[in-house]
């Protein structure tokens, strides 16, 4: 699974675990749901250190301390959480204009 989809799932919650056989989450107790606030700045964290992991790792690869597959992957890891990123900024822009378009 995407890690970035993976670590949204810890953040909605926190209790489950993935079942790899059949790809769906399996929830150990029923905690109260985190603020969408919070999941969000989570999220945000997360794939602001996964892009800073890849720019570091790039770094590293330029100065022969790692391989390039260990480039190559990091990089791509970057570019899976950035574009997860954009599309979730799209899809916030796309549902705060249809808030702005209801009538009152």
């Amino acid at each position: 699974m995407i890690p970035a989809i993976t670590s949204v799932l810890s953040v909605i919650d926190p209790g489950s675990s993935l079942d790899i056989s059949s790809g769906s989450a399996v929830s150990s107790a029923a905690a109260a749901p985190p603020d969408f606030g919070q999941m969000l700045s989570q999220v945000a964290t997360d794939a602001v250190s996964t892009l800073k992991k890849g720019e570091a790792t790039a770094i590293s690869g330029i100065q022969g301390k790692a391989s390039v597959q260990q480039v190559v992957e990091a990089v791509m890891n970057a570019q899976e959480t950035l574009q997860t990123a954009i599309a979730i900024r799209d899809k916030l822009v796309s549902a705060y204009q249809e808030v702005s378009r209801m009538a009152i």
